[in-house]
């Protein structure tokens, strides 16, 4: 197991190498100028030469990848020029709130979503499994910055249940109920698309484990339908199922950029959004390096775990 990690993580190196120079190029390549973003249209053509300077703007772009990749390497992200602080430290303020809303959301994808997979396999062609079925399908169907909006009419605006945005309370908050509070409504917004795929290929999964000879041998020494599906099917479609579940976790990654706009929750996704708007290239192609890198890691996290469950899966 860890020389398979070790191999993985050696493996990781030209991936992230690639996505680097994906997102270096791309940001570079946006229309528009950059210093005249930040310094507004009255800047001074001496300020705009100056700023460009600054940024390396006025070099050639395979120039500046290799300048920034090196800095990279060491550690140095750059200076967010709107900003005026360290992109590593923006980054890690940020992080945190990111990774809490989305492993918040993963977390109920994977409970809500791999049983209503089993439920549906374990009744397969009645009516729990049609109602699961056409639960799914609206699930999926849904967009997520389209729920949000909706979720905040209703439960913040015509209910008064749940803020409508921020992360903790103006006047009065920070506790760990008023986080939980905030948290209810981006949670369940990312979270619906998620359910709704691991549900579906979670009964697909079950239904392939519940053909199998251990399953029948199970049924042939007495043991209950709930007692067959629940103790011993669920857990090898679960290992099935980890793959799948670290493919989410990076969806929820990126879809956490129009969540977090929605409810002005201040993680990685909203800087994105303020970045790009202001034209910050250090800050964007930093922010989309380390979500990259997460989704990256999620998914080799994800192999391991399938080993783990079902020691049947062969690691290469």
């Amino acid at each position: 197991m860890t020389g398979y990690a070790l191999r993985r993580l050696l493996q990781l190196v030209p991936v992230l190498l690639g996505i680097s120079i994906v997102v270096f190029f791309i940001t570079a390549l946006l229309p528009g100028d950059p210093a005249l973003a930040i310094l507004g249209p009255y800047a001074t053509p001496e300020s705009l030469a100056s700023l460009r300077a600054e940024l390396g703007l006025d070099r050639p772009v395979w120039q500046r990848y290799v300048v920034w990749l090196g800095n990279v390497v060491q550690g140095d992200l750059g200076r967010s020029v709107t900003l005026q602080r360290p992109v590593i430290d923006e980054i890690a303020e940020r992080l945190g709130p990111t990774l809490l809303l989305a492993g918040t959301a993963l977390g109920l994808s994977v409970v809500l979503g791999l049983a209503a997979g089993a439920v549906a396999a374990a009744h397969r062609q009645r009516w729990q499994d049609n109602a699961l079925t056409l639960a799914v399908l609206l699930g999926i169907s849904t967009p997520q910055f389209w729920l949000a909006l909706l979720l905040v009419l209703v439960f913040a605006v015509w209910l008064q249940w749940l803020p409508a945005s921020g992360m903790i309370s103006v006047y009065g908050g920070g506790d760990l109920g008023d986080l939980l509070r905030h948290l209810v409504l981006p949670t369940i917004s990312l979270a619906l698309v998620a359910t709704g795929v691991l549900a579906r290929l979670g009964r697909t999964a079950m239904l392939e484990e519940l053909s199998q000879d251990y399953v029948r041998m199970a049924r042939a020494k007495g043991l209950t339908e709930r007692q067959v599906v629940y103790r011993h099917a669920f857990r090898s479609m679960l290992g099935r199922m980890m793959p799948l579940i670290g493919l989410q976790a990076g969806f929820l990654l990126s879809g956490a950029v129009y969540v977090e706009t929605v409810f002005q929750w201040p993680g990685m996704g909203r800087m994105l959004v303020d970045a790009i708007s202001t034209r910050d290239l250090l800050l964007v192609q930093g922010g989309v390096l380390v979500l990259a890198s997460a989704y990256v890691l999620v998914n080799l996290l994800a192999d391991v775990l399938q080993h783990l469950l079902d020691p049947r899966v062969r690691l290469r």
